[in-house]
């Protein structure tokens, strides 16, 4: 355990030994990890992943999250293995390039179907269970529920409409169960490579920070006696999201800078999805 969450858990962390946790997205980089860190402490874990893999830490169920039938069922078979749930983490998430100028494609549609409407289902055929034992939900969201990047922006749609729906939940299920939003900013991982073929790679636009710090985050958003409302990852994260909330003009234009930046180095040329901000940008003799 990193030094920061052993001072933040210091004297108020509940006991991980025997917690009974569903994680979906399982087998990707942050399920992954989180599946190890919780199974090595002594938590009870199952996972659910649309391709589990063969050598996932833990057991990992196959499931569809955009499958209104194949959802309660996977999630029935979690809870019958833990024998009732003490923490759902909704970690499940896919990106892509998605400029807001274009109308919504299939990609659109799945990230939005994924991203929110996967968790929905999730934490329906999870509330009974959640509420029989007064547990937790931890969503883990994105900086860009607060910041949006451009071209991106079913990715951030999909995640400013998540943290809406875990206000709701949160509100709906008080005080027997709680719900915290954690906001990772860009960790390195395979959700960036369909942003990266189309020529539209982050770098640049945002700092990559450590997948150990978003798996410190949502373990404190998990096992901390005083649940969090809502939880950034970094100390520069912490700073985007009280601009991003109290002073969202002064963000807009810092991405605006960096965008234009971005264009001005040519590296957006040649990327389809950014065809238009490019000739919006470029300078007149340039166009």
């Amino acid at each position: 355990m990193s030094r920061p969450l052993r001072d933040l858990l210091s004297g108020g962390r509940r006991d991980p030994r025997g917690l009974r946790v569903l994680v979906t997205g399982a087998s990707g980089t942050f399920g992954r990890a989180l599946c190890t860190r919780l199974s090595d402490a002594g938590a009870r874990v199952v996972g659910l992943d649309a391709r589990p893999r063969g050598d996932d830490p833990v057991e990992v169920l196959a499931c569809d999250l955009t499958d209104d039938a194949a959802v309660p069922a996977a999630v029935a078979g979690a809870l019958s293995r833990l024998g009732g749930l003490d923490l759902l983490v909704n970690n499940a998430g896919i990106g892509g390039p998605a400029p807001a100028e274009l109308p919504p494609s299939a990609e659109v549609r799945r990230q939005l179907d994924v991203n929110l409407l996967g968790a929905w289902r999730v934490g329906a055929a999870c509330v009974d269970a959640l509420v029989d034992s007064r547990g937790r939900v931890v969503m883990v969201s994105s900086r860009m529920a607060v910041m949006q990047l451009p071209l991106a922006a079913a990715y951030g749609a999909s995640k400013r409409a998540l943290v809406a729906y875990a206000d709701a939940l949160r509100l709906e299920l008080a005080p027997h169960v709680t719900v915290t939003c954690v906001y990772p900013s860009m960790v390195r991982s395979p959700i960036h490579d369909s942003t990266a073929r189309a020529g539209l790679s982050l770098e640049g636009m945002s700092t990559y920070e450590s997948l150990d710090g978003v798996v410190d985050t949502v373990l404190l958003a998990g096992l901390s006696r005083r649940p969090r409302r809502d939880l950034p990852t970094t100390r520069r994260g912490a700073v985007e999201f009280f601009l991003a909330r109290h002073l969202p003009a002064v963000t807009d234009r810092i991405v605006a800078r960096a965008l234009a930046a971005r264009v001005r180095s040519g590296a957006l040329d040649g990327a389809e999805p950014a065809r238009g901000v490019v000739r919006r940008t470029a300078p007149p003799e340039a166009r």
